[in-house]
């Protein structure tokens, strides 16, 4: 077992005291969205035995086990993370296992630089993702049924909003959601602007349901993307609440702090709120345009404690114990790798008849990586994620 040394990335729209609360760390003033936990080589986490990365590369069956490499291969299949969002994030898509493939050959094919701005597949890889929320946390996820939307534009009263209003009253949902996007970020983005500007001083004026997106019009004036959030649903998660994001739907992080995992892949569409490049004609082809409930999730309790964020997905499965003052240990030896995360309190990790490391503890922000089949289990009192995969 080792404990993670992280790395915090500091991009715009990340909160400049969320993450340094939990840590019980200064605020530097600048952005902090993103600890990273895993073996992702943008930023793998740091061991006393290396970076995570070449851990994994000199032994991939003894850290991994035999099951998950035989059926992820040799590197750790997903990745963990806080996320800490003081700004909305850009709205994306992520593709499907099939799309990320075909996306990705094509664009090898076509010679296109991997660093490439206008380069949509990283990876061969799909990127589902789960959100569980550790304060109140805001997001857009899915698409609002047509009628809802049009009621939601409606109200605005933007004279350039009524062509979309009409249809989505007029067309069948699928079609509707498709027209109306493919037309708003299509549109000439002087007038598109125009609209934005109008659209955001109405739902300041209204308010109720349309405050959300003049939040989002006063990060990202004039984006095309601020009417194109108004077709999603909005979503505000309880602490222990969580999102899951499947292949092509649009979704977008506004506001909280967050335990993130997900596949381990760089695959995004974006559809807005974002200076970087929109490809729309990929965009719809990975959308789907499908309305409904955003799905709420609720950990499901099992009779040792794991409380489950249950999802359709084998790259990652996460689950946390909430521990109480005095009570049992919990032992979380499995024959896949883990990664445990503390997020409150004080946590003891470490293999209860100790022969080759001594326990670890952890305060909130705190992490370990337990190789598979390693002996291990959590006690104290606080808060422990866990993160690991299905075989």
């Amino acid at each position: 077992m080792d404990r993670l040394d992280n790395t915090v990335r500091p991009y715009a729209w990340g909160s400049t005291t969320a993450i340094p609360r939990l840590l019980g760390t200064q605020p530097t003033g600048e952005p902090q969205a993103e600890m990273w936990m895993g073996a992702h080589p943008g930023a793998p986490s740091r061991t006393p035995r290396g970076p995570l990365t070449e851990v994994i590369d000199a032994a991939p069956e003894r850290e991994l086990g035999t099951e998950a490499v035989a059926r992820f291969g040799p590197r750790l299949p997903f990745l963990l993370k806080i996320l800490a969002a003081g700004a909305p994030l850009s709205l994306q898509v992520h593709p499907d296992l099939a799309q990320a493939k075909e996306g990705y050959a094509d664009e090898e094919r076509r010679g296109v630089p991997i660093d490439a701005p206008h380069r949509n597949y990283k990876d061969a890889n799909h990127k589902p993702e789960l959100i569980c929320a550790l304060t109140e946390f805001d997001g857009l996820c899915g698409f609002r049924a047509p009628l809802e939307a049009a009621e939601l534009l409606s109200a605005l009263d933007v004279d350039s909003l009524k062509p979309y209003v009409d249809l989505l009253h007029a067309r069948p949902e699928d079609s509707a959601l498709r027209e109306v996007l493919t037309a708003v970020l299509t549109a000439d983005p002087e007038l598109m602007a125009t609209t934005v500007t109008e659209a955001a001083a109405a739902c300041a004026r209204l308010g109720g349901a349309h405050a959300p997106y003049a939040g989002i019009a006063h990060h990202y004036p004039g984006d095309p993307g601020v009417v194109a959030a108004m077709l999603l649903n909005y979503v505000r998660l309880q602490p222990g609440e969580a999102l899951f994001l499947g292949a092509g739907v649009p979704h977008a992080y506004l506001n909280g702090l967050g335990v993130e995992i997900m596949a381990n892949s760089d695959n995004v569409l974006r559809c807005g709120l974002t200076p970087k490049h929109v490809d729309v004609p990929e965009l719809l082809r990975i959308v789907r345009f499908e309305a409904g409930d955003p799905g709420v999730l609720r950990p499901e309790a099992s009779p040792d404690g794991e409380e489950v964020y249950e999802t359709p997905i084998d790259e990652f499965r996460l689950s946390r114990y909430v521990l109480p003052e005095g009570g049992p240990a919990h032992d979380l030896t499995c024959r896949t790798p883990q990664i445990l995360l503390c997020t409150a309190g004080s946590v003891r990790t470490g293999d209860p008849e100790p022969t080759t490391s001594p326990a670890i503890t952890l305060a909130p922000g705190g992490s370990v990586f337990v190789p598979a089949g390693e002996k291990v289990e959590v006690s104290g009192s606080g808060t422990v994620f866990r993160a690991t995969v299905v075989v």
